[in-house]
């Protein structure tokens, strides 16, 4: 019998539950194409660190003594270079750091006093010291450091990895954001896009603060008339309907990931409440990460859930301190003394933890960690004690995966005004797709009649920090 029946009535005339819709697609999962690699990877997920609003470089890892000689003078670099700052710093007085620095570790990394547990193992990270943006501009800078280009639209590193290596495990998503509880950061979810790759590599968003960090997985239980047979007759009548509606819009990827996405849901059915619950954790784990301390708890928490997601398959997760907006993130604008302690206090001993917790579990070998911002700060004042946006040189570090630790690449100028060295995000991701076990250059797809990559045009592999 013929029938005018479509996807949008059908979702509005029946209360199914969205596990039972999904329950069949799982059952007869697709296949996977097999993972892109170029040559033996050396890691084989990831774990991203986004310090969001620009960590100041010479308050943090980027130690220059020159500030607290030239302290309240006016900043000029002498060879007739235009000094600007972004919003307004009148004046342009060179502002020393308010942190004492010291040396730490067999290789003898310059740490400030604000990130005393991240000093301890900076043996084990490899640093970018040098790092720029083309932009000072938060929305373009997150932009550059997610996707390589400052325009949206753009496919992110993450939705990247997931395309070019796929599934570690078939009931867990490749690629898994886990934003500050404040809010989402610049770019809302521009940062986690797949861009014009298929939609199914888009970051998959978990609430961890939320009593229910991954919903709709069960029927509510309201919810009585859902049964076997309705479950059933539901997902017969959707799989003919998914059918019709795929026929009349080839090429468009939006409902295969959607449905995609019910599969899945159906599968994290199985994993998703062990995954979260955390109460397997010993105490000697929780008080390495701070994860019953006020200050550290939160991202304590989504750092722990982030293991937890390595040891279980997930290819790539992500996690933001800071979300957008002109406060309670790391664009200090204001008062540098107060407002970065506020910022470190709550990463440091968490993010510290994390590298001992996977050094132990010997996880560290083939796991990639990745800290990293949008730009730095300016070394000169704005206001009384606050910092202007700086795209010429921030500072980034990886861990694990493949690095050096205790290494270091570039330097930036001696004022940590510009970079001398000149890192780029191009090379940042062709480094960590080189670890991964893929050549950037021949990672692409054709997309408007070009061959589009993750460096653009652009990058080059930072072998010095590669072991």
């Amino acid at each position: 019998m013929q029938t005018d029946l479509t996807r949008r009535s059908f979702f509005e005339t029946t209360a199914s539950g969205f596990a039972g819709l999904a329950l069949g697609q799982a059952l007869a999962a697709e296949a996977a194409d097999g993972p892109i690699r170029h040559h033996r990877p050396k890691a084989k997920r990831v774990i991203q660190l986004f310090m969001n609003g620009g960590v100041s470089q010479m308050d943090t890892f980027d130690h220059k003594p020159v500030l607290n000689e030239l302290n309240g003078k006016k900043f000029d670099p002498g060879d007739g270079r235009l000094v600007e700052s972004v919003t307004n710093s009148p004046g342009f007085k060179v502002l020393k750091s308010p942190f004492a620095f010291r040396q730490h570790g067999e290789c003898g990394r310059w740490v400030s006093d604000v990130l005393p547990h991240m000093a301890s193992v900076v043996d084990d990270l490899a640093f970018l010291m040098s790092m720029n943006s083309p932009t000072n501009v938060h929305g373009l800078g997150s932009y550059m450091q997610n996707t390589g280009f400052t325009l949206p639209g753009f496919p992110c590193m993450g939705a990247w990895i997931s395309y070019a290596l796929g599934r570690i495990n078939q009931n867990l998503p490749e690629f898994i954001v886990l934003p500050d509880p404040n809010g989402l950061p610049y770019n809302n979810h521009g940062n986690f896009t797949s861009g014009f790759l298929p939609a199914q590599h888009q970051g998959t968003v978990i609430d961890a603060s939320d009593t229910q960090p991954v919903r709709y997985l069960f029927p509510p239980k309201s919810a009585k008339h859902i049964n076997t047979a309705s479950e059933a007759a539901s997902r017969e009548v959707l799989a003919k309907l998914n059918a019709r509606h795929m026929a009349r819009t080839p090429g468009d990827s939006r409902l295969a990931a959607r449905i995609q996405s019910l599969v899945m849901a159906a599968r994290m059915q199985l994993s998703v409440p062990e995954l979260f619950d955390l109460k397997g954790e010993s105490p000697a784990v929780r008080r390495l990460y701070g994860a019953d301390e006020k200050t550290t708890a939160d991202f304590a928490k989504r750092c722990i859930l982030g293991r937890r997601m390595l040891e279980r398959g997930v290819r790539f997760v992500q996690i933001w301190s800071g979300a957008g907006g002109p406060t309670n993130n790391w664009d200090n604008h204001a008062n540098i003394h107060k407002e970065l302690p506020h910022m470190t206090r709550q990463v440091d001993k968490p993010i510290a933890g994390l590298i001992k917790d996977l050094k132990a579990r010997g996880m560290l070998e083939d796991t990639l960690v990745v800290w990293t911002t949008e730009f730095g700060r300016m070394p000169f004042s704005q206001g009384q004690a606050g910092r202007d946006h700086n795209g010429g040189t921030f500072v980034t570090w990886l861990a694990g995966g493949g690095t050096k630790g205790g290494s270091a690449y570039g330097q930036s100028d001696r004022w940590g005004w510009k970079s001398e060295t000149g890192t780029s995000s191009h090379d940042m991701f062709a480094t960590i797709l080189h670890l991964l076990g893929i050549d950037h250059e021949r990672l692409t797809v054709r997309h408007n009649g070009i061959d589009r990559r993750l460096t653009d045009v652009h990058g080059h592999v930072v072998r010095s920090i590669v072991a």
